[in-house]
């Protein structure tokens, strides 16, 4: 059944790994390299910042007030983090991220490797299923096409994302620095372009869904999954699909800044979850109309899935960039 696709209670499309299975995480031990690995950063200039909107969509996310503060400045990666990339990192370490330890991970269902009744769906979100094999190097279980090395690498969760940019010099970016590098200079503004909308028969600024969802993708920007991380056209700054094409992990934990009982009741739920930002290929407006700045969702720090990756922001200018 699909969900009421109007109502500003929609769930997000975000697939969390059940807590029955987190007992087998382990945290690896990761240090920082001082090896030449390929970076391609742009400078994004620190200032007054701003976080939020005055204009909530699903203000059940936390999305609203507009708030302002301040950044430093910041070096980013222009895209997310390849596969490319994160094949250095593990074959530099020998890291093997939670969703292989786990054996599993989530898959949409039009993209499965195997019969959909054959696999576990989750209750609610039944396009989210679960497959063995399912990884960052397989993204759509073994039986699937392997990971387009200029695409993001997805399959990774917060805790895969952290190593990842501990061992690259870099880090996660807070909501802040987010949303202050996706505005790319424009101020408060709804997307990276800014306020024109993205409709399914044209202005395909971003890579998200067009058709029906879950059950009829017409593809009409040019990719069922994922993008190259590099593609679509670059905001202010130089950066590329800070919304749509994979959601991205955050440093920040998810949590609602409010005071009423309600904020507290749902952060005593929330706790531990890491924050997400920019929405994914998944997103629709008549659902997940999360490929806003201002959006936001959240997940377990273990959680991956096929439209979930990241990108990491530097301190001080890399020395490789």
């Amino acid at each position: 059944m699909v969900p009421d696709l109007s109502s500003d209670q929609a769930p997000c499309c975000a697939a969390k790994r059940p807590s029955d299975a987190r007992q087998q995480s382990r945290t690896q031990p990761i240090e920082a390299t001082t090896q030449d690995i390929p970076r391609d950063v742009v400078e994004v200039p620190g200032g007054t910042a701003l976080t939020g909107t005055n204009t909530p969509f699903l203000p059940m996310d936390g999305e609203g007030p507009l708030r302002r503060g301040r950044v430093k400045t910041l070096y980013w990666e222009r895209g997310t983090v390849t596969n490319e990339a994160f094949s250095r990192f593990v074959e530099a370490t020998g890291y093997i991220t939670e969703a292989e330890r786990f054996g599993w991970s989530f898959v949409f269902h039009l993209h499965l490797d195997v019969p959909v009744e054959t696999t576990v769906g989750i209750n609610g979100q039944e396009w989210w299923r679960r497959v063995d094999g399912a990884s960052w190097r397989y993204p759509n279980g073994p039986n699937k096409a392997p990971s387009l090395p200029d695409h993001p690498v997805v399959q990774v969760s917060w805790n895969d994302a952290s190593a990842y940019a501990k061992w690259a010099g870099g880090r996660l970016p807070s909501e802040v620095e987010w949303e202050h590098a996706a505005r790319g200079g424009l101020g408060d503004v709804r997307y990276p372009w800014g306020d024109a909308d993205p409709h399914d028969e044209g202005n395909h600024f971003c890579n998200i869904w067009q058709g029906h969802f879950p059950m009829h993708n017409t593809a009409a920007d040019g990719y069922e999954a994922t993008a190259p991380a590099i593609s679509f056209q670059p905001n202010g700054y130089g950066l590329y699909n800070m919304v749509g094409n994979v959601w991205q992990w955050t440093a920040d934990p998810f949590k609602l800044r409010s005071v009423k009982k309600t904020a507290r009741q749902a952060n005593a739920r929330l706790a531990g979850n890491k924050l997400l930002k920019g929405g994914s290929f998944l997103c629709h407006r008549s659902y997940c109309f999360r490929y806003r700045i201002a959006a936001r969702t959240g997940n377990t720090p273990d959680s991956a899935s096929t439209h979930t990756g990241f990108r990491i922001v530097y301190d001080m200018r890399p020395d490789k960039a």
